[in-house]
């Protein structure tokens, strides 16, 4: 089927050498190349060369030339990790900044912070990233004398996110043509395949250059941004639920491929190394469209925390990042919803239930965290040995509604069932206080097993952070979840991610880089738990890829933002100066290692930490 010619991304300008150099970088889809499109060409650029002469400076561009400040060679993986590295560096310096020059570089009725003149010497490298106010059709206009610093912000807000998208569609290019479109890599995959592995990313293509045409062309009705929320709230709603169904589709295919195709494996081991990727993964390609849909939704977040309060830029923010803010918790949905069902029957496999079945396998079921423990056995004696404590291990599979309490096999790839209950009898007991021998051990309480009696464990973990964890998976922490108002406290601790983390179990959090949390429990051997600010997400995660907060103002700062980005997803507008309302961003300073020695249940109080 005929599709519509890509977009091509072209430079003239005339004034960047004493030479005048002429320059033209063009990038277009193999397969559309035809003799009228060549011919069109040829003609659009005889004409704009004549008139360049003419002119001695003139941009041409089907993507303005705000876009060329990112270089065709700057894929959108790049333009990422630079991002979030200077959102990080910018973040440090703020965090050092003096209270004294935070206050001057606040406005007040916002609460938007005006970055120092410093910020800007991050993005000066080769390999860094473009500002509005450097365009030179910018400089020469004047605007920068005569804009506050406010609007300035403002404009480079929303130039990231035209620029940003330029370089979006340059890498889904190179998964189309580099990958897509490779016939040694397609002449190992069937049809279906093909089909499979790739799913409907040619719709998320046209999406993403309808989107990024009529950004331009916003662009070039003026080099003053008017505003891009209102484009991004169009097409969200009309052109972006193809993100939902690519991202549900594509979430395994890539692994099993490569594990079962060897001829695939060959040939993307090849086109991996061509210098045209820059070393990247074909992993990195394929998830780019959930990648950047998440992203967009920050962007727009990062627009909405400085848009004026009762502005048409806030209202066109606002209904963007609500249609954003549901598309991607379909991805999120969707994603979770095969994983776990995937997961589900995985572990049904390998269960052998010792009486009473239980059933395993259910929508409103999944695995909150599985691990094994140690029984403490109670005391023994034989003729040659001192009465001592045997442990005998146990495995755990919690679910959200379910405890299984299993002993794995002598081939070990089974478990067998021993006990089971209902996650809402369960309670927790520390006996940290009973000796040092009891540091790593908690009580585990069934009220009500499968067989309808009250049963205890004495179970020991490897450490003190896997001990805490499985206390508050066992009897989660609901209290602290819907805090009242008064216990919110502005100076609460908060960390940065300084490095992106993978959860490797069913209660940790991946975090990405610059994410900003709230900090809820800490351990002595380097585990934290944190919620994410912006969206609320909660799980445990290595200290070692994160960094404090120090800064009091930059705190309060973040959670200002966090509490006004809530109130738009809980649809209730943006609060007004000075209103107290309940702010899950805000939360209990943590405590000290150490947990309370009392029973605890899903209603109840969690474990605590003290500092």
């Amino acid at each position: 089927m005929q599709q519509a010619p890509s977009l091509l991304i072209y430079r003239l300008n005339l004034c960047d050498s004493p030479a005048s150099t002429l320059t033209a970088s063009w990038s277009q889809r193999t397969d559309m190349v035809n003799y009228y499109y060549l011919l069109k060409l040829f003609l659009i650029m005889s004409l704009l060369v004549i008139q360049a002469f003419v002119t001695e400076k003139f941009y041409v561009h089907l993507v303005p030339e705000s876009f060329c400040s990112v270089p065709p060679a700057f894929l959108y993986q790049e333009y990422r990790d630079t991002s979030k590295q200077q959102e990080i560096e910018q973040r440090r310096q703020r965090d050092n900044l003096s209270p004294g020059l935070m206050a001057e570089t606040e406005v007040p009725e916002s609460g938007v912070m005006s970055p120092p003149v410093l910020q800007l010497q991050l993005r000066n490298s080769s390999r860094s990233l473009s500002l509005w106010q450097n365009l030179e059709a910018v400089q020469a206009s004047g605007l920068l004398t005569q804009l506050p610093q406010r609007e300035i912000i403002m404009q480079e807000a929303m130039f990231e996110l035209v620029t940003s998208e330029a370089s979006y569609y340059k890498s889904l290019e190179i998964l189309e043509t580099h990958f897509l479109r490779n016939p040694v890599l397609i002449n190992t995959l069937s049809h279906s395949d093909t089909h499979f592995l790739f799913s409907n990313i040619e719709e998320v293509m046209k999406a993403s250059e309808r989107f990024l045409m009529d950004l331009e062309h916003r662009i070039e009705k003026s080099i003053l941004i008017s505003d891009v929320c209102d484009i991004v709230y169009c097409h969200a709603v009309e052109h972006f639920s193809v993100f939902i169904k690519y991202v549900i589709n594509q979430v395994y295919q890539e692994q099993n491929y490569r594990q079962g195709n060897q001829a695939f494996r060959e040939a993307m081991a090849t086109l991996e190394n061509h210098p045209r990727v820059r070393g990247l993964s074909f992993t990195s390609f394929l998830i780019l469209p959930f990648q950047r849909i998440t992203r967009l939704k920050l962007l727009v977040q990062n627009i909405l925390k400085k848009a004026e309060e009762n502005s048409d830029r806030e209202a066109n923010a606002i209904k963007a990042h609500q249609q954003l803010e549901r598309i991607v918790k379909e991805c999120n949905e969707g994603v979770r919803k095969m994983s776990r069902t995937e997961e589900l029957i995985s572990i049904e496999k390998t269960l052998e239930f010792k009486s009473k079945s239980v059933p395993i396998i259910s929508h409103s079921r999944w695995l909150l965290k599985k691990g094994e423990v140690q029984l403490m056995a109670g005391p023994k004696s034989t003729r040659t040995m001192r009465s001592r404590r045997l442990y005998q291990p146990l495995y755990l599979f919690l679910f959200n509604n379910l405890l299984l309490v299993t002993k794995r096999s002598s081939s070990g790839d089974k478990f067998q069932v021993l006990d089971s209950c209902t996650r809402a009898m369960l309670r927790t007991e520390d006996l940290k206080d009973q000796g040092q021998m009891l540091a790593n051990v908690f009580n585990l309480k069934l009220l009500e097993n499968q067989e309808e009696r009250q049963v205890s464990y004495m179970l020991k973990t490897s450490s003190m952070s896997d001990k805490l964890r499985w206390m508050c998976a066992l009897t989660p922490n609901r209290r602290t979840r819907f805090m009242s108002t008064s216990a919110h406290q502005t100076d609460s601790p908060q960390v940065q991610c300084i490095q992106s983390y993978s959860s490797q179990e069913s209660d940790e959090l991946s975090i990405e880089m610059a994410d900003v949390l709230n900090l809820l429990e800490r351990t002595d051997d380097d585990w934290m738990m944190g919620e994410r600010l912006h969206d609320g997400e909660r799980g445990w995660f290595p200290s070692r890829v994160v960094e404090e907060i120090q800064s009091k103002e930059v705190r309060a700062q973040n959670l200002r933002e966090a509490f006004r980005i809530q109130q738009v997803q809980e649809g209730g507008g943006v609060p007004q100066t000075g209103t107290r309302s309940g702010l899950r961003a805000g939360r209990r300073t943590p405590k000290s290692s150490s947990v309370s020695n009392h029973w605890t249940d899903p209603m109840g109080q969690c474990s605590e930490i003290k500092q």
